[in-house]
């Protein structure tokens, strides 16, 4: 069993990674590990710090950030990198959705964020992964 789960968080907003962080805290469930949220500011610092070998769990990204959506981030890193984690993307209206498949992100969540859907939304795929492995 996983002791740590270990989550990428991309957003150039500050107020979006906090509200991220405030909904996921540091354990979703007690029967999910603990897990670590490690920000990105900017697409090109999350690149290089996957391309140095860490890798993550969970990459849940801003679909709205600037000048490098999360969207885009998402699909270049379930192309180009071997066992990509699973991902999430934060989208800026719920008609936005659809680009979610295109990303190939496996989860996607409509801006205002709701901590409330973002951490069963986390959780749910977090145990999916679980029953996989």
């Amino acid at each position: 069993m996983i002791s740590s789960l270990k989550i990428a968080l991309y957003s150039d907003d500050s107020s979006v990674r906090e509200t991220v962080k405030k909904a996921l805290g540091s354990q979703l469930e007690k029967d999910l590990p603990k897990h670590t949220i490690k920000e990105f500011a900017t697409a090109p610092a999350l690149r290089s710090f996957v391309d140095s070998g860490n890798l993550f769990d969970l990459y849940i990204l801003d679909g709205e950030a600037v000048p490098e959506g999360g969207l885009g981030v998402a699909k270049q890193l379930k192309d180009e990198v071997f066992n990509c984690g699973v991902v999430i993307v934060l989208v800026g209206r719920k008609s936005d959705a659809w680009l979610a498949g295109w990303s190939r992100a496996e989860g996607v969540i409509a801006h205002p964020i709701d901590p409330f859907t973002l951490s069963q939304t986390v959780a749910e795929i977090f145990r999916k992964a679980r029953v996989s492995a």
